[in-house]
Protein backbone atom coordinates (compact mmCIF):
# COMPACT_ATOMS: atom_id res chain seq x y z
CA UNK A 1 0.00 0.00 0.00
CA UNK A 2 1.10 3.67 -0.30
CA UNK A 3 3.26 4.52 2.69
CA UNK A 4 5.89 6.78 1.10
CA UNK A 5 5.38 10.40 0.02
CA UNK A 6 6.11 9.48 -3.61
CA UNK A 7 3.48 6.72 -3.60
CA UNK A 8 0.93 9.01 -1.91
CA UNK A 9 1.57 11.66 -4.54
CA UNK A 10 1.11 9.08 -7.28
CA UNK A 11 -2.21 7.95 -5.84
CA UNK A 12 -3.36 11.53 -5.48
CA UNK A 13 -2.70 12.04 -9.20
CA UNK A 14 -4.60 8.88 -10.10
CA UNK A 15 -7.70 10.03 -8.20
CA UNK A 16 -7.88 13.78 -8.75
CA UNK A 17 -5.95 14.28 -11.97
CA UNK A 18 -6.73 11.11 -13.90
CA UNK A 19 -9.74 9.04 -12.83
CA UNK A 20 -11.76 12.11 -11.76
CA UNK A 21 -10.42 14.58 -14.31
CA UNK A 22 -12.99 16.32 -16.52
CA UNK A 23 -12.45 18.46 -19.58
CA UNK A 24 -14.88 21.31 -20.26
CA UNK A 25 -15.54 21.30 -24.01
CA UNK A 26 -18.52 23.67 -24.21
CA UNK A 27 -21.06 25.39 -21.98
CA UNK A 28 -22.61 22.71 -19.73
CA UNK A 29 -20.75 19.99 -21.64
CA UNK A 30 -17.83 17.96 -20.25
CA UNK A 31 -15.73 15.01 -21.31
CA UNK A 32 -14.36 12.26 -19.08
CA UNK A 33 -11.55 10.00 -20.26
CA UNK A 34 -9.02 7.75 -18.43
CA UNK A 35 -11.91 5.41 -17.67
CA UNK A 36 -11.47 2.58 -15.17
CA UNK A 37 -12.65 -0.90 -16.21
CA UNK A 38 -12.31 -3.18 -13.15
CA UNK A 39 -11.06 -6.73 -13.55
CA UNK A 40 -14.04 -9.07 -13.89
CA UNK A 41 -16.48 -6.29 -14.80
CA UNK A 42 -18.30 -5.94 -18.12
CA UNK A 43 -18.13 -2.15 -18.13
CA UNK A 44 -16.61 1.02 -16.73
CA UNK A 45 -16.69 1.39 -12.94
CA UNK A 46 -20.00 3.03 -12.05
CA UNK A 47 -18.54 5.03 -9.17
CA UNK A 48 -16.31 6.88 -11.60
CA UNK A 49 -19.31 7.85 -13.74
CA UNK A 50 -21.18 9.13 -10.66
CA UNK A 51 -18.13 11.13 -9.55
CA UNK A 52 -17.68 12.62 -13.02
CA UNK A 53 -21.34 13.63 -13.15
CA UNK A 54 -21.15 15.26 -9.71
CA UNK A 55 -17.99 17.16 -10.68
CA UNK A 56 -19.68 18.39 -13.85
CA UNK A 57 -22.77 19.54 -11.93
CA UNK A 58 -20.62 21.30 -9.31
CA UNK A 59 -19.05 23.53 -11.98
CA UNK A 60 -22.49 25.03 -12.73
CA UNK A 61 -23.79 25.86 -9.23
CA UNK A 62 -23.03 28.90 -7.02
CA UNK A 63 -19.89 28.45 -4.93
CA UNK A 64 -21.83 28.65 -1.64
CA UNK A 65 -24.00 25.65 -2.58
CA UNK A 66 -22.99 22.11 -1.65
CA UNK A 67 -24.48 18.79 -2.74
CA UNK A 68 -26.91 17.23 -0.28
CA UNK A 69 -28.24 14.41 -2.49
CA UNK A 70 -27.69 12.65 -5.82
CA UNK A 71 -29.99 10.08 -7.43
CA UNK A 72 -28.62 8.08 -10.35
CA UNK A 73 -29.71 5.46 -12.86
CA UNK A 74 -27.26 3.30 -14.81
CA UNK A 75 -28.90 2.81 -18.21
CA UNK A 76 -26.17 0.97 -20.07
CA UNK A 77 -22.66 -0.25 -19.32
CA UNK A 78 -19.98 2.18 -20.44
CA UNK A 79 -16.86 1.26 -22.40
CA UNK A 80 -13.35 2.26 -21.38
CA UNK A 81 -12.39 2.68 -25.04
CA UNK A 82 -14.36 5.86 -25.73
CA UNK A 83 -14.65 9.09 -23.64
CA UNK A 84 -17.96 9.80 -21.93
CA UNK A 85 -19.72 13.14 -22.46
CA UNK A 86 -21.65 14.76 -19.60
CA UNK A 87 -24.37 17.32 -20.33
CA UNK A 88 -25.63 19.40 -17.41
CA UNK A 89 -29.18 20.76 -17.46
CA UNK A 90 -30.12 23.58 -15.05
CA UNK A 91 -33.47 22.31 -13.74
CA UNK A 92 -33.96 24.68 -10.80
CA UNK A 93 -32.36 27.84 -9.42
CA UNK A 94 -33.35 28.81 -5.88
CA UNK A 95 -31.95 30.96 -3.11
CA UNK A 96 -31.40 27.99 -0.79
CA UNK A 97 -31.71 24.99 -3.13
CA UNK A 98 -30.79 24.42 -6.76
CA UNK A 99 -31.00 21.29 -8.91
CA UNK A 100 -29.12 19.87 -11.87
CA UNK A 101 -29.80 16.98 -14.22
CA UNK A 102 -26.74 15.32 -15.74
CA UNK A 103 -26.90 12.94 -18.70
CA UNK A 104 -23.88 10.82 -19.62
CA UNK A 105 -23.58 9.94 -23.33
CA UNK A 106 -21.24 7.54 -25.08
CA UNK A 107 -21.23 6.76 -28.79
CA UNK A 108 -24.37 8.87 -29.14
CA UNK A 109 -26.43 6.87 -26.63
CA UNK A 110 -27.34 7.77 -23.02
CA UNK A 111 -25.71 5.41 -20.52
CA UNK A 112 -26.43 7.22 -17.22
CA UNK A 113 -28.57 9.96 -15.70
CA UNK A 114 -28.25 11.82 -12.40
CA UNK A 115 -30.47 14.25 -10.53
CA UNK A 116 -28.41 16.29 -8.05
CA UNK A 117 -29.66 18.77 -5.45
CA UNK A 118 -27.50 21.46 -3.86
CA UNK A 119 -28.16 23.83 -0.95
CA UNK A 120 -26.63 26.62 1.05
CA UNK A 121 -25.41 25.80 4.55
CA UNK A 122 -27.87 26.61 7.31
CA UNK A 123 -28.05 25.96 11.04
CA UNK A 124 -30.97 24.66 13.09
CA UNK A 125 -30.99 23.62 16.76
CA UNK A 126 -32.94 20.41 16.09
CA UNK A 127 -30.61 17.52 15.17
CA UNK A 128 -30.39 13.74 15.65
CA UNK A 129 -28.66 10.74 14.09
CA UNK A 130 -28.08 7.00 14.50
CA UNK A 131 -25.25 5.82 16.72
CA UNK A 132 -22.09 4.65 15.02
CA UNK A 133 -21.57 0.85 15.24
CA UNK A 134 -19.04 -0.25 17.85
CA UNK A 135 -16.35 -2.07 15.86
CA UNK A 136 -12.55 -2.31 16.07
CA UNK A 137 -10.62 0.57 14.53
CA UNK A 138 -8.54 0.23 11.36
CA UNK A 139 -5.24 -0.12 13.18
CA UNK A 140 -4.00 -3.70 13.00
CA UNK A 141 -6.56 -4.81 10.40
CA UNK A 142 -5.44 -6.26 7.09
CA UNK A 143 -6.24 -4.39 3.90
CA UNK A 144 -8.25 -6.00 1.12
CA UNK A 145 -5.02 -6.26 -0.90
CA UNK A 146 -3.26 -8.09 1.95
CA UNK A 147 -6.25 -10.41 2.35
CA UNK A 148 -6.21 -11.27 -1.35
CA UNK A 149 -2.49 -12.01 -1.12
CA UNK A 150 -3.23 -14.35 1.79
CA UNK A 151 -6.03 -16.04 -0.20
CA UNK A 152 -3.51 -17.03 -2.87
CA UNK A 153 -1.87 -19.24 -0.24
CA UNK A 154 -5.13 -20.75 1.07
CA UNK A 155 -6.18 -24.23 -0.06
CA UNK A 156 -9.90 -23.60 0.52
CA UNK A 157 -9.99 -20.89 -2.16
CA UNK A 158 -10.89 -22.18 -5.62
CA UNK A 159 -8.46 -22.07 -8.52
CA UNK A 160 -10.80 -19.75 -10.41
CA UNK A 161 -10.89 -17.34 -7.50
CA UNK A 162 -7.07 -17.38 -7.34
CA UNK A 163 -6.82 -16.55 -11.04
CA UNK A 164 -9.16 -13.61 -10.48
CA UNK A 165 -7.09 -12.40 -7.49
CA UNK A 166 -3.84 -12.44 -9.49
CA UNK A 167 -5.46 -10.21 -12.11
CA UNK A 168 -7.07 -7.97 -9.47
CA UNK A 169 -3.72 -7.33 -7.79
CA UNK A 170 -2.45 -5.72 -11.01
CA UNK A 171 -5.01 -2.87 -10.76
CA UNK A 172 -4.08 0.61 -9.58
CA UNK A 173 -5.07 1.04 -5.92
CA UNK A 174 -6.80 4.39 -5.35
CA UNK A 175 -8.19 3.84 -1.86
CA UNK A 176 -7.49 1.53 1.05
CA UNK A 177 -10.14 -0.84 2.34
CA UNK A 178 -9.72 -2.70 5.66
CA UNK A 179 -12.59 -5.10 6.43
CA UNK A 180 -13.42 -5.47 10.12
CA UNK A 181 -14.01 -9.18 9.45
CA UNK A 182 -11.67 -10.91 6.97
CA UNK A 183 -14.48 -13.33 6.11
CA UNK A 184 -16.17 -10.50 4.18
CA UNK A 185 -13.47 -11.16 1.57
CA UNK A 186 -13.12 -14.93 1.94
CA UNK A 187 -16.88 -15.68 1.94
CA UNK A 188 -16.29 -19.40 2.39
CA UNK A 189 -19.38 -19.77 4.58
CA UNK A 190 -22.73 -17.93 4.44
CA UNK A 191 -22.70 -14.73 6.51
CA UNK A 192 -25.29 -12.15 7.50
CA UNK A 193 -25.69 -9.52 4.78
CA UNK A 194 -23.95 -6.83 6.86
CA UNK A 195 -20.34 -5.64 6.65
CA UNK A 196 -18.10 -2.97 8.15
CA UNK A 197 -15.08 -1.65 6.28
CA UNK A 198 -12.62 1.12 7.13
CA UNK A 199 -11.87 3.12 3.98
CA UNK A 200 -9.77 6.12 3.02
CA UNK A 201 -8.48 7.57 -0.23
CA UNK A 202 -4.75 7.18 -0.74
CA UNK A 203 -2.79 10.36 -1.14
CA UNK A 204 -3.75 13.90 -0.07
CA UNK A 205 -6.99 15.02 -1.72
CA UNK A 206 -6.59 18.68 -0.75
CA UNK A 207 -8.89 21.03 1.15
CA UNK A 208 -11.75 21.35 -1.35
CA UNK A 209 -14.72 19.68 0.40
CA UNK A 210 -16.46 19.24 -2.95
CA UNK A 211 -13.61 17.08 -4.24
CA UNK A 212 -13.84 14.96 -1.08
CA UNK A 213 -17.53 14.37 -1.89
CA UNK A 214 -16.68 13.36 -5.46
CA UNK A 215 -14.06 10.89 -4.24
CA UNK A 216 -16.53 9.55 -1.66
CA UNK A 217 -19.19 8.80 -4.28
CA UNK A 218 -16.45 7.18 -6.37
CA UNK A 219 -15.75 4.62 -3.64
CA UNK A 220 -19.38 4.36 -2.47
CA UNK A 221 -20.24 2.18 -5.48
CA UNK A 222 -18.40 -0.71 -3.79
CA UNK A 223 -21.58 -1.70 -1.95
CA UNK A 224 -23.37 -4.36 -4.01
CA UNK A 225 -20.97 -7.12 -2.89
CA UNK A 226 -22.56 -7.13 0.58
CA UNK A 227 -25.59 -8.85 -0.97
CA UNK A 228 -23.40 -11.91 -1.71
CA UNK A 229 -22.40 -12.59 1.91
CA UNK A 230 -25.33 -14.99 2.57
CA UNK A 231 -24.22 -17.07 -0.46
CA UNK A 232 -20.66 -17.77 0.64
CA UNK A 233 -19.66 -17.43 -3.00
CA UNK A 234 -15.87 -17.79 -2.77
CA UNK A 235 -15.65 -21.25 -1.16
CA UNK A 236 -15.02 -24.51 -3.02
CA UNK A 237 -18.79 -25.02 -3.24
CA UNK A 238 -19.46 -21.56 -4.65
CA UNK A 239 -22.95 -20.42 -5.59
CA UNK A 240 -23.63 -19.90 -9.28
CA UNK A 241 -23.54 -16.09 -9.39
CA UNK A 242 -23.21 -15.26 -13.07
CA UNK A 243 -23.91 -11.54 -13.30
CA UNK A 244 -23.87 -8.44 -11.10
CA UNK A 245 -24.31 -4.80 -12.06
CA UNK A 246 -25.68 -1.59 -10.53
CA UNK A 247 -29.13 -0.37 -11.53
CA UNK A 248 -29.43 2.82 -9.50
CA UNK A 249 -27.42 4.66 -6.87
CA UNK A 250 -28.36 7.37 -4.38
CA UNK A 251 -26.22 9.33 -1.93
CA UNK A 252 -27.16 11.83 0.79
CA UNK A 253 -24.51 14.09 2.32
CA UNK A 254 -25.11 14.96 5.97
CA UNK A 255 -21.92 16.47 7.44
CA UNK A 256 -18.52 17.61 6.11
CA UNK A 257 -15.74 15.03 6.04
CA UNK A 258 -12.31 14.22 4.64
CA UNK A 259 -12.23 11.03 2.59
CA UNK A 260 -8.42 10.83 2.86
CA UNK A 261 -8.89 10.11 6.59
CA UNK A 262 -10.22 6.81 7.94
CA UNK A 263 -14.00 6.44 7.70
CA UNK A 264 -16.22 3.46 8.51
CA UNK A 265 -18.36 2.20 5.63
CA UNK A 266 -21.30 0.28 7.10
CA UNK A 267 -23.16 -1.81 4.50
CA UNK A 268 -26.22 -4.05 4.56
CA UNK A 269 -28.52 -5.84 2.13
CA UNK A 270 -32.08 -6.13 3.49
CA UNK A 271 -33.42 -8.06 0.48
CA UNK A 272 -32.38 -10.05 -2.58
CA UNK A 273 -34.76 -11.73 -5.02
CA UNK A 274 -36.22 -11.53 -8.53
CA UNK A 275 -32.66 -11.09 -9.82
CA UNK A 276 -32.22 -7.88 -7.82
CA UNK A 277 -30.49 -7.00 -4.54
CA UNK A 278 -31.21 -3.95 -2.38
CA UNK A 279 -28.25 -2.49 -0.47
CA UNK A 280 -27.89 0.38 1.99
CA UNK A 281 -24.85 2.02 3.52
CA UNK A 282 -23.63 4.67 5.94
CA UNK A 283 -20.25 6.39 5.97
CA UNK A 284 -19.08 7.41 9.46
CA UNK A 285 -16.31 9.71 10.63
CA UNK A 286 -14.11 8.31 13.38
CA UNK A 287 -15.64 10.68 15.94
CA UNK A 288 -19.08 9.07 15.38
CA UNK A 289 -20.50 11.71 13.04
CA UNK A 290 -22.71 10.35 10.26
CA UNK A 291 -21.21 11.83 7.10
CA UNK A 292 -23.10 10.16 4.26
CA UNK A 293 -25.88 7.66 3.50
CA UNK A 294 -26.02 5.41 0.43
CA UNK A 295 -28.66 3.22 -1.23
CA UNK A 296 -28.27 1.05 -4.31
CA UNK A 297 -30.20 -1.63 -6.14
CA UNK A 298 -28.42 -3.93 -8.53
CA UNK A 299 -28.81 -7.03 -10.65
CA UNK A 300 -27.65 -10.21 -8.88
CA UNK A 301 -28.44 -13.10 -11.18
CA UNK A 302 -27.51 -16.78 -11.00
CA UNK A 303 -27.19 -19.47 -13.65
CA UNK A 304 -30.56 -20.75 -12.38
CA UNK A 305 -32.32 -17.54 -13.42
CA UNK A 306 -35.37 -18.09 -15.63
CA UNK A 307 -34.18 -15.41 -18.09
Amino acid sequence: MADSDSEASSNENILTESFLHLEEIDVNLYRGANLFHPIGSRSVYGGQVVAHALRAAYTTVPVQHHAHSVHCYFLKGGSADTPILYHVDHTREGRTYCNRNVKAIQDGAPIFTMQASFKRVETDPYTHQYSMPKVPGPEGLLSSVEIMERQLKTDSVSAGRKRYIKKKLTESVTYENRPVNEQYSYREEPLEAVSYNWVRALGHIGDDSKMHECVAVYLSDSILDVSLLPAGVYGKNSSQIMFMTSLDHSVWFHNPFRIDEWMLYEKESPHCGDGRAMTQGRLWKRDGTLAMSVAQEGVVRTFKSSL
